[in-house]
């Protein structure tokens, strides 16, 4: 029955998929020149960012040495340059190579240089580490660290300092599962940030599953449907940094899921906050949010649990945005090779199209084991392009399927302005040429110059940072906000940025793509726009509009009072 139920609403989505075509951007579309080429300069090294994940790899192939590593981009000292945090994982079979394992805080010197601060900050690797989220819990105008692991997950409380001190047992969200991405959301609307923790399986090294080719006794990591899965966990603010379980009270207890991506997202306007999970092997979750504490699981209604064929996929990633400027939060979500990698149109009536096949997303991503993505805008021409980073779980996929590599190139789809996309990895650099093992993929201006930069976790390599370097960007306007009434970094609200009859809708985000965070300021392309208007829906319900705002800055808005700070960007290196 529900596989009847999936492919009857699988054809619909291609039904309704096929109407979409005669759809328009709204408004006028920007000169095309507006922008320029897009290319990206690899600059980890010249940026002194040394990392190397530890995944403890070994013959016993433990699945969790295939999931790893991932990064936030947060400003965690407040100086208005973007820092860096990465997750190390460690080892399963090995206690030495465990205990040489250690996450590690990168401070922005705001000289296109880092440096090493995790010694000093506190924060120590205390299990197998895969990913984390930023967000500040207690409205004391610093942003604190949630760490996910296959073990105990780990909250880390800033001390406003450059220090961090473990409060996860005060706050009550240690939790042991096997958990991958998270994401602080407001659910409630009440001033202050909930968490969500997406967990995997329940899998254990005393539980180590062959699989392999039994015949010629090769071992390999196991699919996730040899293992069962285990509910995420969603956590309720209290105030003052203590959380409470409410995942069942809120009707989100799923033992149905295997969760590795999750977002918070309004993905039906009505200001409070929904979530989206994506998960592997089994149907993608959408809770709607019922606005009473509880919310409702839509995903095979709204068309976004299974792809147009009725099947579920192995989502990995996920990440929204408007990319067809239509003024709705539009989905990616990361599949396995011979798959393709999902995008979901909203429709704005609660339900989404499979646009895969129409995007141009589809083909390009059929080779590809897909993890972290990013809708972003890489030339500030308005409309927002779309990066991925692929690289399989098998680290010897060759043996099992002629043609298949462990590691993969990045991925960098061009939107020509009316949704329709192109892959341009290839022109955009030497550094979407290289192949990786590639996991976590963030976005930040790094450097204040304007336009965003790339942050690429991979599984037991190096960390890559790609610097921004179009030839000819447009104009652009970043927007970091503080709220007062609302959640202190104005997580979950929506802006609205207007110039010359367009729109842009942009939303403040804390997690997502898989296993990290971009930075929380809001970056919008305006092409040739010079000046442009800003309407902001704070969390807590009241909008404010700021008229004539000049492009080319950094502007601070806090809630109530309009901008309050403003930086010109830095000159381009």
């Amino acid at each position: 029955m529900f596989a009847s139920l999936l492919r009857f609403l699988g054809a619909l989505c291609l039904v309704t998929t096929a109407t979409l075509a005669a759809r328009t951007v709204q408004g006028p579309s920007l000169p095309r020149d507006s922008g320029g080429s897009i290319f990206f300069t690899s600059a980890a090294s010249a940026s002194a960012l040394d990392f190397r994940h530890v995944n403890g790899a070994s013959p016993d192939k433990y699945m969790v040495e295939t999931m790893g590593s991932g990064g936030v981009f947060f400003d965690y000292d407040r100086d208005g340059w973007i820092d860096i945090f990465l997750v190390d994982g460690g080892s399963i079979a090995d206690p030495a190579i465990a205990a040489a394992a250690r996450h590690r805080l990168f401070r922005n010197r705001g000289d296109g240089t880092f440096e090493d601060r995790s010694a000093a900050a506190g924060i120590v690797h205390s299990a197998y580490g895969l990913g984390a989220c930023a967000a500040d819990i207690d409205n004391d105008g610093w942003p604190d660290l949630y760490i996910t692991a296959f073990g105990p997950n780990v909250l880390y409380h800033n001390n406003g300092n450059g220090t961090f001190t473990d409060m996860t047992k005060a706050a009550g969200v240690g939790s042991t599962l096997w958990s991958t991405s998270c994401a602080f959301g407001d659910i409630d609307n009440d001033g202050d940030v909930d968490l969500y923790v997406a967990n995997y399986v329940e899998f254990s090294a005393q539980n180590n599953k062959f699989c392999g080719d039994v015949a010629r006794k090769i071992r390999d990591y196991c699919d996730p449907h040899v293992y069962s899965g285990v509910s995420g966990v969603l956590y309720r603010n209290n105030g003052g940094g203590a959380f409470t379980d409410v995942t069942r009270d809120a009707g989100l207890q799923r033992t149905d899921g295997k969760s590795l991506g999750v977002i918070f997202l309004d993905y039906d306007a009505d200001g409070w906050a929904d979530i989206f999970v994506a998960n592997d092997r089994v149907p993608n979750f959408l809770f709607n949010n019922q606005r009473n504490g509880r919310f409702r699981e839509t995903g095979l209604l709204a068309g976004v649990a299974v792809a147009s064929d009725g099947r579920a996929r192995a989502g990995m990633g996920t990440d929204f945005g408007d990319f067809d400027n239509d003024g709705l939060p539009d989905l990616v979500v990361t599949n396995f090779d011979l798959e393709t990698h999902s995008v979901f149109r909203n429709l704005g009536t609660g339900v989404f199209a499979d646009a895969t096949a129409e995007s141009g997303v589809g083909p390009p991503t059929l080779p590809f084991v897909g993890f972290g993505t990013a809708w972003f805008d890489a030339d500030n021409d308005g409309d927002l392009d779309l990066a991925i980073v692929n690289g399989h779980v098998l680290d010897n996929p060759g043996v099992f399927r002629a043609g298949a590599h462990h590691a993969q190139r990045m991925l960098l789809f061009a939107n020509d302005g009316r949704g329709k996309f192109t892959e341009v990895g290839r022109s955009s650099g030497a550094a979407f040429e290289a192949e990786r093992v590639g996991r976590g993929l963030f976005a930040a201006d790094i450097d204040n110059d304007g336009d965003l930069d790339l942050l690429v976790t991979s599984n037991g390599q190096p960390v890559e940072l790609l610097r921004n370097d179009a030839p000819k960007p447009g104009n652009a306007l970043i927007v970091g906000l503080v709220g007062s009434k609302s959640n202190r970094d104005g997580i979950g609200a929506r802006l609205r940025v207007s110039s010359g009859g367009r729109s842009w809708v942009r939303d403040v985000r804390a997690g997502s793509s898989y296993l990290g965070q971009n930075d929380l300021r809001v970056h919008v392309g305006l092409g040739a726009a010079t000046r442009a208007d800003v309407e902001i829906r704070w969390p807590a319900g009241g909008v404010e509009t700021i008229r004539d705002v000049a492009a080319n800055q950094i502007v601070t808005v806090f809630e109530g009072k309009g901008i309050t700070g403003r930086m010109p960007f830095t000159a381009r290196r």
